[in-house]
């Protein structure tokens, strides 16, 4: 299971797009260097507010940029940067990975996966009835996230368009992803 970095993005504000960028430096056990989610416990305003003290599961946010292509063909128009995330990739399903995969990217970086973006209303704020498309139900009435994954930085270091990621999986029996 290989892909590659299409764009990365980090916002040291606290807004809903992030900026594309040449290069994105992660920091381990914090997340993106200068980026508002960064840290070692939560970060995300909804969490901060329900617990500042847990951990931070949600250093690192990654989509396939195959979900552009998928909700383009609804109307929709959604480049790297705009939902939110940091690393968009290209050629590697994040979505049906397990928990604890490491993402070894580029020449240093490596990231484990901690679970599932939960959407959250910001989404149809930024296009309205685009939420329904990244969250939707599966054919037995389960939620299904479409918005990407989330992970922590294990090793740092640079990432850019381009670099290749290479999955990892766990040894032992693969828990599928939760929302985190």
């Amino acid at each position: 299971m290989n892909g590659i970095v299409t764009a990365v993005s980090s916002n040291g504000e606290y807004t809903f797009t992030k900026p594309n960028r040449d290069s994105i430096t992660l920091l381990a056990g914090l997340g993106v260097e200068g980026d508002v989610h960064a840290g070692v416990t939560v970060k995300h305003r909804s969490r901060v507010a329900q617990d500042p003290t847990r951990p931070n599961l949600r250093q690192v946010h990654l989509i396939h940029e195959e979900l552009f292509t998928e909700v383009g063909s609804a109307g929709f128009k959604v480049v790297p940067g705009d939902l939110g995330e940091n690393i968009t990739t290209s050629g590697i399903e994040l979505l049906g990975l397990p928990v604890g995969t490491l993402l070894r990217i580029g020449d240093d970086a490596v990231l484990e996966v901690t679970g599932l973006r939960n959407p959250c209303l910001q989404i149809d704020n930024f296009q309205d009835g685009l939420l329904k498309r990244v969250v939707g139900r599966d054919e037995l009435g389960n939620t299904v996230r479409k918005a990407g994954i989330m992970s922590i930085v294990k090793q740092g270091g640079v990432v850019r368009p381009g670099d290749t990621i290479k999955a990892e999986l766990p040894s032992g029996p693969h828990r599928p992803l939760e929302r985190v």
